[in-house]
C-alpha cells in the first residue's frame, strides 16, 4: 500500500487494485485491465503509449483499445481518481 499526494492509498494484487480514497472513505476496484492503465499512468507514460502496448497485448484493434480506455478514464475522474 503506497501514499499518495492526492490522499489515495493503493492496493495492487494480481487479480488488479483496490483504490482508497481517504478523504470519502470510498473504495474503488480495478480489474487486471484497469490496473494495467493504471499503474502506466502512475509510470507517466502517455497515453497513446498505453493504448499501442495494450492493443499488442490483447490482439485488440486500436479503436477499440483507445475507446476503452477513454470509457475507463471518464470513469476513473466520475469518481475523483486520478492516478497521475
Amino acid at each position: 500500500m503506497r501514499d499518495d499526494a492526492n490522499s489515495l492509498r493503493t492496493l495492487v494484487t494480481e487479480d488488479g487494485v483496490a483504490i482508497l480514497n481517504k478523504q470519502s472513505g470510498q473504495i474503488t476496484t480495478l480489474n487486471s485491465t484497469g490496473a494495467y492503465i493504471w499503474q502506466a499512468l502512475k509510470q507517466g507514460h502517455d497515453l497513446s503509449t498505453i493504448t499501442v502496448l495494450l492493443a499488442h497485448e490483447t490482439g485488440e484493434e486500436l479503436s477499440v483499445v483507445e475507446q476503452g480506455i477513454s470509457l475507463f478514464l471518464a470513469e476513473l475522474n466520475e469518481h475523483h481518481l486520478q492516478p497521475c
